[in-house]
């Protein structure tokens, strides 16, 4: 049976519906990207042979959270910081995955698409979501996995 809508828009979800979706998108991309959840905490690096090493580090582990940060490991010589960049709180209790910040490299915006300035702090978190999700797509059209990850082990101190 089909069904005539009187107003089309009220089928769309609201903006805010769309980013709790990213949200959930986003902490799904990464639980089947890398099991966070299942890494101790610590620095990892994920080579393919690309030249373009990623580097996902597990900061805190909380009841409910799990703080990470995702860059490629290598400086952007223009800003003299690792980009892109993207500090990450997931959520186990609401399996979401929310971007805390995101600093994005040109070469990267160009590959997957631009991080235009926001009128908001809504809009800013809405499209640092949709970037995150474009990001992580592109990561696991790369190979990038779980199955890529090796533990960075920190070097020794001498004294």
């Amino acid at each position: 049976m089909s069904v005539v809508v009187d107003h089309p828009a009220s089928v769309l979800p609201s903006r805010f519906a769309w980013l709790m979706g990213l949200y959930a998108e986003n902490y799904h991309r990464l639980a089947r990207l890398f099991a966070p959840g299942r890494l101790a905490l610590g620095s990892y690096r994920s080579s393919l042979d690309d030249g373009l090493d990623l580097r996902l580090d597990v900061l805190e582990r909380h009841r409910y959270t799990l703080d990470l940060h995702l860059t490629y490991d290598f400086v952007d010589a223009s800003t003299g910081q690792r980009s892109p960049s993207a500090q990450l709180r997931m959520y186990d209790d609401a399996h979401m995955a929310e971007v805390l910040d995101l600093c994005a490299d040109r070469r990267l915006v160009r590959a997957i698409g631009p991080l235009r300035p926001s009128r908001d702090l809504f809009q800013q978190r809405l499209r640092m979501s949709s970037f995150l999700n474009r990001w992580l797509e592109y990561l696991a059209e790369q190979g990038h996995s779980i199955g890529t990850l090796e533990r960075i082990v920190p070097a020794a101190v001498t004294g």
